[in-house]
This record gives structure tokens, sequence and C-alpha cells, in this order.
């Protein structure tokens, strides 16, 4: 939409995701007031690979900030003070420093073919010391092993590190330097803490991790805080000479953007994924469990606020199968309708493990399972199962969660496309028991990385009238169900689990 004439401030938040970029200005309050969205190609060459053009990851970025200052008055373009920007974390590019092109494809965050290089890694001496410095797990999910992989699979990557022209970079570090034409290569802590590179504790480069890759440290990027000066849009580009003075991976920033701002304030994001963020303060928490210790975010004095995370592979990916694999819905909203055709999906269980399991299994072999099925199990019963599949999982990262911290989570923020579904919701709260909260916009990501950028360039003098808006316009979701037969649902949740384990490849060998 197309907002109307004002002398604020405004801010401009650039929100690369898996499946589209995406543009959008807001103002002072938090309040979206125009934007652009371009969809972005993803494709699965083999079993588990998924990957995706570098050059399409510019393109489409590109374009919906193009179509986004076409909307705008020229009064209205040169309010625009700073520039944010989000991302898809994980996912791998590599590309040549002289021509800025990339070497091979882009190994986005689900794929799973460097399942075997991890194996190796865990039955290395080191495995547990490389897991408790970087506080991941030796997963394909992460940076590390993709970078790898393209070195020993992709002769053009090679080439590059023989003769030292070589670039490494998650997509915020890929975009910041085609934004600024070449002249910035760099990345933010919150981006780094996701690569299995960053030493958690220390905030810099894990030489050893590196090494063992094959990054040389001309090939990665500088360091930054979250909340700092990356330099500005180079001319010849949409909103040439703005400066980028923040940038956040995209849970990062839905959390920001959602105001957990507190230790113990937690936010679920259903996107492409579900993803749980907590808030746990200036120090870094080692969590059992298979939970993750990440970078929240970092201001501009070094000064770090931490997180644990618990990490779903799929969760928008089931609504898109079901309306592109199944062909049950026409479109993603019309799952709610399907789902809610029936009082209940019976004993059906569908567990969406497509390209994996996460949290706490990890396990790159695990694949996706229905059980439960009967005569009588229709379409209605396998969309609310689907719904029911991501709630459950959910529930099982905020259990861990409450384990960690040793407290129980009192309400839960949550934020992404599939929050939309009222059902997804409610059967949030009944399995978890936990109060949950939908704000009015849905899209916290973009708004998160939009305030640090705004407080970062002086724009924003705090989140008042943030927190204000956003208390006003949301909606809560109690539990109705009690405790026994959440108990009993859990119960069959993770039998149906422990189905779908170590199913694929060679796990069955």
């Amino acid at each position: 939409m197309v907002m109307q004439g004002m002398a604020e401030p405004l801010l401009l938040a650039l929100d690369q995701g898996t499946s589209s970029s995406r543009a959008v200005i807001f103002d002072g309050s938090g309040q979206a007031l125009a934007s652009a969205q371009v969809p972005l190609p993803i494709e699965y060459p083999a079993d588990g690979w998924v990957e995706q053009d570098p050059l399409a990851i510019w393109s489409s970025q590109l374009q919906a900030m193009q179509q986004l200052e076409d909307q705008l008055s020229p009064e209205q373009r040169a309010a625009v003070a700073a520039c944010g920007i989000t991302n898809q974390r994980e996912t791998t590019v590599l590309w040549r420093s002289e021509q800025g092109q990339p070497c091979g494809p882009a190994l986005v965050w689900q794929d799973r073919r460097t399942a075997s290089i991890c194996r190796q890694w865990r039955q290395q001496p080191e495995a547990e010391s490389w897991q408790q410095r970087t506080g991941l797990v030796l997963d394909p999910y992460f940076s590390a092993s993709k970078v790898q992989w393209l070195l020993q699979n992709n002769a053009e990557a090679a080439a590059a590190q023989a003769d030292g022209t070589l670039r490494f970079g998650t997509v915020d570090s890929w975009l910041l330097w085609q934004l600024t034409a070449g002249s910035v290569h760099a990345t933010d802590l919150s981006n780094a803490s996701r690569t299995l590179l960053l030493d958690l504790d220390r905030g810099c480069w894990l030489p050893e991790a590196c090494e063992r890759v094959g990054l040389t440290a001309s090939a990665l990027p500088e360091l930054k805080p979250c909340r700092s000066h990356f330099g500005c849009i180079a001319e010849g580009r949409p909103f040439a000479g703005v400066p980028i003075t923040a940038m956040l991976g995209d849970q990062q920033a839905a959390s920001f953007g959602q105001l957990c701002l507190e230790p113990g304030q937690a936010k679920c994001t259903y996107g492409t994924g579900a993803f749980l963020v907590i808030n746990v303060g200036s120090t870094p928490v080692r969590a059992p469990g298979g939970l993750l210790s990440t970078v929240g975010w970092t201001e501009a004095d070094g000064s770090t606020t931490y997180c644990i995370e618990g990490s779903l592979f799929n969760a928008g990916t089931v609504v898109q199968w079901l309306r592109d694999g199944l062909g049950l819905i026409p479109n993603s909203a019309a799952i709610e309708e399907l789902a809610a055709s029936v009082d209940s999906a019976g004993e059906l269980m569908l567990v969406p493990a497509f390209t994996g399991w996460g949290t706490p299994h990890w396990d790159p072999e695990a694949r996706g399972l229905m059980i439960g099925l009967t005569r009588d199990t229709g379409p209605g019963q396998i969309a609310r199962a689907a719904l029911e599949g991501i709630a459950l999982a959910v529930t099982t990262l905020m259990q861990l969660a409450e384990q960690a911290l040793g407290q129980p989570l009192h309400e839960l923020a949550v934020d992404g496309g599939a929050a939309a579904s009222d059902l997804l919701l409610q059967a949030q709260a009944n399995s978890s028991g936990v109060p949950v909260r939908r704000p009015d916009q849905l899209e916290s990501t973009a708004l998160g990385v939009a305030l640090l950028a705004g407080l970062s360039a002086g724009c924003l003098s705090d989140l008042n009238a943030v927190r204000q808006a956003r208390a006003a316009g949301s909606r809560r979701f109690d539990p109705t169900i009690d405790a026994a037969e959440r108990e009993r649902w859990l119960q069959r949740w993770e039998s149906a689990v422990h189905r779908c384990l170590e199913w694929h490849g060679d796990a069955l060998r």
C-alpha cells in the first residue's frame, strides 16, 4: 500500500526470506506504510538437496526495492533515513571478489546433502568442544558443512580458493556486498553465530573450524555488531545513499520486533519452518536437549543479548505440500476452512520431517510421517493433522526451553504467515498449556530490523510508541483442554515422532 505524506524519518527494511524478498517502509511507531514482495524460486535437484541461485536472490531483492521506491513521492523517498537487512540464516554463498560472481548455487538452510560430513565430524575427538564453543550442533543445517561441500564439489569455488579471490558469506553478507557495489564484505554477529564458525563467548571467528572447512582469513567477512554502520547503498541502486545501520538474522529480527527484550520472553515464528527463540539476557546459556545457543543482537558497544532457540525445519512447507503436492487446497489460506470442516483429526498424526528433524533429535535422516490413517480419513482430517503437527512440534521445543530455564513460559508471542491460522494457534495453546499472543501485524521480522536500524541511526530514541501500538492490536488464545487430555495427546505425538527417525539413506543400512 502507498502511504500518506509525512515529515518524520522513515525506516527501510530489506527482508530476504526463503520463498520471497520483501522491502518495507515503516514509520517510527512501527506501522508498515508501504511494501513490495517478489517471489524467489527454490530448487530441489535431489532428495535432501535445497538450492537457490545467488543472483536470483539478489535480483529479487533488487526488484522489491525498486517496486517499493516507485511507490514513494520525492518527499517520501527523501525521508528514508536508515536501512536494515534481515535474511534467511545459514544459507551459504561463495563468490569471487573480482567480478562478484557466485561460485555455484546457494545451499539453503534446509539442505541436507552434507549429512555424511557432519556424521564424520561428530566422530572426531574435538566434536564436543566445537559444539560447546559455537553453541550449536554439528548438523547440515548450519553453514560450515555447506562451505566444505562446495569447496570439494564445485570447481569454480576451488579455483577461487586457490587464487585467493574466494569470498564466503551468509545471505546478509551477499546482499551487503551487492548493495554496496562490492565495497563492503561484512556480516553481523547474529548471522555469524549460525555458521558453526563463530566462538560464541568471544565473538570472533573460530580459527580451527574455519581451517577445517577450508576458509582462509581473506575469505571471511568482517564481524560487526548488529547495530552498526555497514556502509551506504551504492549509486545506481534503489534508495541510493541510504545508510545501512543494522543487520539481523530473520529469527532474531522477529524476536526484536516482538519486543522480547527481557530474559524469559519467548516468540515463535511460523514461516517456512517454525523457530522458537527465547531471550536469556547478557550471558550465553548452553541449553541441554538439543536447544541452540545463539546471539540475539549486539549493540554498537559490543554488549550482547543472547537467546536459546529450538528449530523445526518444516512448517509453512507442510501447507505448501498440501497445496502443490496433494492438491487438497487451491491456496495456502484455504487450509483453515478445510481443517475447520471436521471436528478433529481423530488419531491421525502428521509429523512434518520432510527434510530431517531439528530440535531435539537433530536427525538429517528423519522423514515425514502420517500415522493413524483409517477408511474415514479425508482431506479435512489431513489438513487439521498438518496444523496440529506444527503446533505439537513447537510444544516440544517449549517444554525443552522450560526445562533449560527452570521456569515456565508465561506467554508465547507468535508471528509469520502461518500464524494467521486460528486453528494452529488454538492447537498451540492447547498442546502447550501456554497462552498465545498474536499481534495484528504478523510480519515481525522486517519490523525488528527496521526498529534496530532506527535506533542505530538515531531516528528512534525508544520503543515506547511501538510497544503501545502492538499491545493495543493483539489477540490472545488461551488453552481450552485439561492437563490429562494434553498429556495423552503429547504421548501419542512423541510415539509418532520416534517412528520417523533414522528413516532415509544410510540410516537404514
